[in-house]
Protein backbone atom coordinates (compact mmCIF):
# COMPACT_ATOMS: atom_id res chain seq x y z
CA UNK A 1 0.00 0.00 0.00
CA UNK A 2 1.20 3.53 -0.72
CA UNK A 3 2.60 5.38 2.29
CA UNK A 4 0.55 8.56 2.05
CA UNK A 5 2.60 10.32 4.73
CA UNK A 6 5.92 9.83 2.93
CA UNK A 7 4.83 10.56 -0.63
CA UNK A 8 6.09 13.51 -2.66
CA UNK A 9 2.79 15.32 -3.16
CA UNK A 10 3.99 17.49 -6.06
CA UNK A 11 5.29 14.47 -7.99
CA UNK A 12 2.10 12.55 -7.22
CA UNK A 13 -0.07 15.44 -8.41
CA UNK A 14 1.97 15.63 -11.62
CA UNK A 15 1.48 11.91 -12.18
CA UNK A 16 -2.27 12.17 -11.68
CA UNK A 17 -2.37 15.16 -14.07
CA UNK A 18 -0.69 12.98 -16.70
CA UNK A 19 -3.56 10.53 -16.38
CA UNK A 20 -6.30 13.17 -16.26
CA UNK A 21 -6.83 13.48 -20.02
CA UNK A 22 -9.21 11.50 -22.21
CA UNK A 23 -6.73 11.16 -25.09
CA UNK A 24 -3.95 9.88 -22.83
CA UNK A 25 -6.33 7.37 -21.27
CA UNK A 26 -7.29 6.22 -24.78
CA UNK A 27 -3.60 5.77 -25.61
CA UNK A 28 -3.05 3.70 -22.47
CA UNK A 29 -6.14 1.65 -23.25
CA UNK A 30 -4.69 0.93 -26.71
CA UNK A 31 -1.60 -0.48 -24.99
CA UNK A 32 -3.42 -2.79 -22.56
CA UNK A 33 -2.91 -5.83 -24.78
CA UNK A 34 0.78 -5.12 -25.24
CA UNK A 35 3.32 -3.16 -27.18
CA UNK A 36 2.29 -1.19 -30.27
CA UNK A 37 4.06 0.98 -32.81
CA UNK A 38 3.13 4.64 -33.14
CA UNK A 39 1.34 3.82 -36.41
CA UNK A 40 -0.70 1.08 -34.73
CA UNK A 41 -1.61 3.40 -31.85
CA UNK A 42 -2.71 6.05 -34.35
CA UNK A 43 -4.83 3.51 -36.23
CA UNK A 44 -6.47 2.06 -33.10
CA UNK A 45 -7.20 5.38 -31.38
CA UNK A 46 -7.82 7.65 -34.35
CA UNK A 47 -5.56 10.27 -32.76
CA UNK A 48 -3.53 11.92 -35.50
CA UNK A 49 -0.20 13.70 -35.54
CA UNK A 50 0.90 15.99 -33.89
CA UNK A 51 -1.58 15.32 -31.06
CA UNK A 52 -0.41 11.75 -30.77
CA UNK A 53 3.22 12.74 -30.34
CA UNK A 54 2.32 15.42 -27.81
CA UNK A 55 0.20 13.10 -25.66
CA UNK A 56 2.70 10.23 -25.86
CA UNK A 57 5.34 12.73 -24.72
CA UNK A 58 3.30 13.53 -21.61
CA UNK A 59 2.95 9.81 -20.86
CA UNK A 60 6.71 9.34 -21.37
CA UNK A 61 7.48 12.28 -19.07
CA UNK A 62 5.23 10.73 -16.41
CA UNK A 63 7.08 7.43 -16.90
CA UNK A 64 3.74 5.77 -17.63
CA UNK A 65 4.98 4.23 -20.87
CA UNK A 66 8.25 2.66 -21.98
CA UNK A 67 9.61 2.89 -25.51
CA UNK A 68 11.64 0.68 -27.77
CA UNK A 69 13.14 1.75 -31.06
CA UNK A 70 13.52 -0.67 -33.99
CA UNK A 71 15.03 1.01 -37.04
CA UNK A 72 12.76 4.02 -37.72
CA UNK A 73 9.80 2.74 -35.70
CA UNK A 74 9.11 3.51 -32.05
CA UNK A 75 7.11 1.03 -30.00
CA UNK A 76 5.27 1.87 -26.80
CA UNK A 77 4.17 -0.29 -23.90
CA UNK A 78 2.69 0.45 -20.50
CA UNK A 79 5.20 0.81 -17.68
CA UNK A 80 3.43 -1.64 -15.40
CA UNK A 81 5.43 -0.83 -12.28
CA UNK A 82 4.61 2.89 -12.57
CA UNK A 83 0.94 2.22 -13.25
CA UNK A 84 1.06 -0.15 -10.25
CA UNK A 85 2.16 2.80 -8.11
CA UNK A 86 -0.89 4.75 -9.27
CA UNK A 87 -3.08 1.76 -8.49
CA UNK A 88 -1.57 1.44 -5.00
CA UNK A 89 -2.17 5.14 -4.38
CA UNK A 90 -5.82 4.92 -5.40
CA UNK A 91 -6.25 1.72 -3.40
CA UNK A 92 -4.86 3.51 -0.35
CA UNK A 93 -7.33 6.35 -0.78
CA UNK A 94 -10.23 4.00 -1.46
CA UNK A 95 -9.40 1.77 1.49
CA UNK A 96 -9.03 4.68 3.88
CA UNK A 97 -12.27 6.31 2.77
CA UNK A 98 -14.22 3.06 2.67
CA UNK A 99 -13.12 2.04 6.17
CA UNK A 100 -13.83 5.53 7.55
CA UNK A 101 -17.22 5.65 5.85
CA UNK A 102 -18.21 2.22 7.20
CA UNK A 103 -17.19 3.20 10.74
CA UNK A 104 -18.93 6.59 10.54
CA UNK A 105 -22.14 5.20 9.05
CA UNK A 106 -22.30 2.40 11.63
CA UNK A 107 -21.74 4.87 14.49
CA UNK A 108 -24.40 7.26 13.19
CA UNK A 109 -26.89 4.45 12.71
CA UNK A 110 -26.30 3.26 16.28
CA UNK A 111 -26.79 6.85 17.47
CA UNK A 112 -29.92 7.29 15.37
CA UNK A 113 -28.20 9.61 12.88
CA UNK A 114 -30.17 11.22 10.09
CA UNK A 115 -29.83 11.06 6.34
CA UNK A 116 -26.94 13.53 6.12
CA UNK A 117 -24.05 11.22 6.93
CA UNK A 118 -20.54 12.22 5.83
CA UNK A 119 -17.35 10.18 6.15
CA UNK A 120 -14.42 11.52 8.07
CA UNK A 121 -11.16 10.27 6.59
CA UNK A 122 -9.10 8.50 9.18
CA UNK A 123 -5.99 6.38 8.68
CA UNK A 124 -6.41 2.64 8.71
CA UNK A 125 -5.40 0.97 11.94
Amino acid sequence: MADLNQMDLEATAELLRALAHATRLALLRALIDGERSVGEIEEVTGVGQPGLSQQLGVLRKGDLVDTRRAAKQVFYRINQSRVGEVSALLDAFAGTVAVARERDVAARLRAGGGAAMFARVQPRS
